[in-house]
């Protein structure tokens, strides 16, 4: 069942759309756009929506505790999964095609091009987002440079001339040449289809301790800073490993519960929310 009338796609109202695009996959991309929308979510009872349409492995239900929910469609089309903020107006909201699958940790999807892309057609046209306009839609893309980021580019386009929304790529990479030399065809398919380039985060840019505040650059260091200088293009910032991160995300549900929060809260308390909190004023996002 598709949504056409215009009247229906509340994503033509959101005022900020941020693509998460990286050279490779296992760079952090998922782990960079859930960061994204907690760290917006805390910042002025911002409205905060992640679109995930990483069709080669959609994790970010796996990110924000949602594993086990499934989409269910009102009359005016898909509805997102709500993350409540506790002593905030605001929620933060979730669509992934992992809701679509029977077992989202294990089923792989064997789709052919154009059902892949009528797919993303489908998330950028079919899911309701609400009345009230998104301050921040954050879309969590695949791997690469692929059909499916040109359709994206093309459905997400024709928004963007009709209600001159700001539509903007984060890059993210880890400081290895491996990684560094795959980001430089991402900035170029950017160039292609000029998309406008926020930043480049440096991921996994040393290891954080979790008893100290000690970093150790077990990866290297600089390479993402370094493209940056050699591209003229504006680096947002290092954004170092930290096992409490990864500890608050595969724990969250008795961590939350326990201390009766929630997921928001909870990343505020880690030394990394300071690290991303500087990745946020460096894009000049609010």
């Amino acid at each position: 069942m598709s949504f056409n009338n215009d009247k229906f796609k509340s994503i033509n109202n959101t005022k900020n759309i941020l693509l998460v695009l990286s050279g490779k996959g296992g760079v952090g991309k998922s782990s960079v756009t859930t960061q994204l929308a907690l760290s917006l979510s805390s910042i002025n009872n911002n409205k905060v929506g992640v679109l995930d349409i990483d069709l080669t492995g959609p994790s970010i239900p796996r990110f924000f505790d949602l594993e086990n929910e499934k989409i269910f469609q009102s009359s005016n089309g898909w509805l997102p999964i709500e993350k409540p903020i506790l002593n905030k107006t605001n929620t933060l909201k979730v669509i992934s095609l992992g809701f679509l699958l029977n077992d989202s940790k294990n089923d792989s999807v064997v789709w052919k091009g154009p059902k892949r892309q009528a797919m993303i057609r489908q998330f950028i046209d079919d899911v309701y987002w609400g009345d009230d306009p998104l301050d921040y839609l954050i879309i969590d893309t695949p791997p690469g440079t692929t059909d499916e980021h040109i359709a994206i580019i093309e459905n997400l386009r024709v928004l963007e001339n009709i209600k001159n929304i700001n539509i903007k790529a984060v890059i993210v990479t880890t400081p290895q040449r491996i990684s560094i030399n795959d980001v430089k065809k991402q900035i170029n398919f950017c160039d292609i289809v000029e998309l406008d380039i926020l930043g480049v985060i440096e991921n996994m840019s040393g290891f954080k301790c979790p008893y100290c505040d000690d970093c150790t650059d077990i990866f290297s260091k600089g390479g993402g800073e370094n493209l940056c200088k050699e591209l003229n293009l504006p680096f947002l910032g290092f954004l170092p490993i930290d096992p409490k991160f990864v500890e608050l995300i595969e724990q969250q549900h008795d961590i939350v519960a326990e201390n009766n929060s929630d997921l928001v809260s909870e990343y505020l308390k880690l030394g990394i929310s300071k690290d991303f909190h500087k990745i946020i004023e460096e894009g000049n996002l609010k």
